[in-house]
């Protein structure tokens, strides 16, 4: 099979396509063909690195990803070859993530996908999906589960509404019944997250950003979801209710300063974010709900929809990761089979 592989940390450059035999599914495991391979921030960073060299001395990247299982191991379900699925988490932990022809992985980590979801939209799940669901129930008020009607009487900030968080987080929270508002910086921005269902949209450098979110929530903001809280600190503090929540699961270049008496006064609560070491509980939840709302077709991909798709193939990997770290606006996506 043809695989994406790394031996060193670095920029695109040091992923190489090579040749490696197809694995077997161990116990409790299935063996999926990849037909679409995600790529997300957080696989770029991880092939940049932060130590001395990788865990594992051959690493495929990419943890997000959608095919078909061919394979089973012992433990599982027969019945599930020929099943259509997404994967999550395929690299955590793991030397071998979605870039490649065949993938073996436990087999809780590849989920049903329905005939009616695409592989495009099964391999935009994940990272983004898992994440969003996460932002959207740290509330000590809200609820640990996402139906309809859970986040009903809601007012959510998303912040970057036209990002792959913020769509899944926009669409999760409507379905859930909440009123959406989206911060964005440009009109074409604004046109995205609108399609992504958002109530409202504010363009987040503008003086009177405040002023707007205030009009159309005048009680104040129940629950933040952020991409970047110290460019958004100020208007953050501006909007947010007595006893909100703000859900920060992004780390931008600036140091956050939060300004404590302000967040002292309003009772304010912050939870960081970080989806790999979310809790088995609350993971399983994610990852439940986010399978009934694709069931209930509230997740979509596409310009049209409000995510546009970057596309590569997986010969195109470099060229993927490098519009991934470039801020590429909407979700790239591999087509391991085209």
């Amino acid at each position: 099979m043809r695989a994406i592989v790394y031996t060193e940390f670095g920029g695109p450059k040091v992923l190489q396509l090579v040749e490696r035999e197809v694995p077997l599914p161990q116990p409790n495991e299935v063996l999926v063909q990849v037909h679409r391979s995600g790529v997300n921030p957080t696989d770029w960073k991880s092939r940049r690195g932060s130590s001395a060299k990788p865990a594992f001395a051959e690493i495929t990247p990419n943890q997000d990803g959608a095919g078909v299982i061919t394979a089973v191991g012992t433990d599982v379900d027969a019945t599930r070859v020929g099943e259509r699925v997404w994967i999550y988490e395929a690299q955590h932990n793991r030397a071998y993530g979605t870039a490649a022809d065949y993938l073996a992985i436990d087999s809780a980590h590849a989920v049903a996908l329905p005939e009616s979801a695409s592989f495009d939209l099964g391999a935009a799940l994940g990272v983004p999906a898992l994440t969003a669901h996460r932002c959207l129930t740290i509330a000590e008020d809200g609820p640990s589960r996402l139906t309809p009607g859970a986040l009903a009487g809601k007012n959510i900030l998303i912040a970057g509404g036209a990002g792959a968080v913020g769509h899944a987080a926009i669409e999760l929270a409507r379905w859930a019944g909440a009123r959406t508002i989206a911060t964005v910086s440009s009109k074409e921005k604004a046109e995205l997250a609108k399609r992504a269902g958002a109530d409202l949209t504010v363009n987040y450098t503008k003086s009177h950003a405040i002023e707007k979110v205030r009009e159309f929530a005048p009680v104040g903001i129940d629950l933040v979801v952020e991409v970047s809280s110290a460019t958004n600190q100020e208007l953050n503090a501006g909007v947010l209710k007595n006893n909100g929540a703000i859900a920060i699961y992004a780390s931008g270049v600036e140091p956050l300063n939060l300004e404590i008496r302000t967040m002292m006064k309003l009772n304010a609560r912050i939870q960081f974010v970080y989806l790999y070491s979310v809790p088995d509980e609350p993971k399983a939840h994610a990852v439940a709900d986010v399978a009934a709302a694709l069931k209930a077709g509230v997740l979509r991909v596409g310009e049209e929809f409000g995510l546009p798709l970057g596309r590569f193939s997986l010969e195109e990997t470099r060229a993927a990761h490098r519009a991934v770290e470039h801020h590429f606006v909407g979700k790239v996506l591999i087509d391991v089979v085209p």
